[in-house]
């Protein structure tokens, strides 16, 4: 789930989607605005990104200590 492996493609793996949000947090932002993003945006069309394999992925960076949420905004934490 979090790394590809046999059942499960390199872009659908938490760790790719989470470079991918990531990636995105290049300012402060919405949960809501960095979804439109993932989901509407450069990204493959191809793979259909459900919601919560989103949620999923910011799951990931938070524990990891990626990411912060406060007063509403995502951001990247400095060590990240």
């Amino acid at each position: 789930m979090i790394l590809p492996s046999k059942h499960l493609s390199e872009r659908r793996a938490l760790l790719t989607v989470g470079s991918e949000i990531l990636g995105l947090l290049d300012r402060p932002r919405t949960v809501s605005s960095v979804w439109e993003e993932v989901r509407g945006g450069k990204q493959d069309r191809n793979r259909r990104l459900s919601y919560d394999w989103f949620v999923l992925a910011l799951d990931f960076l938070f524990l990891i200590g990626a990411v912060r949420l406060s007063d509403g905004l995502l951001t990247k934490s400095p060590s990240a």
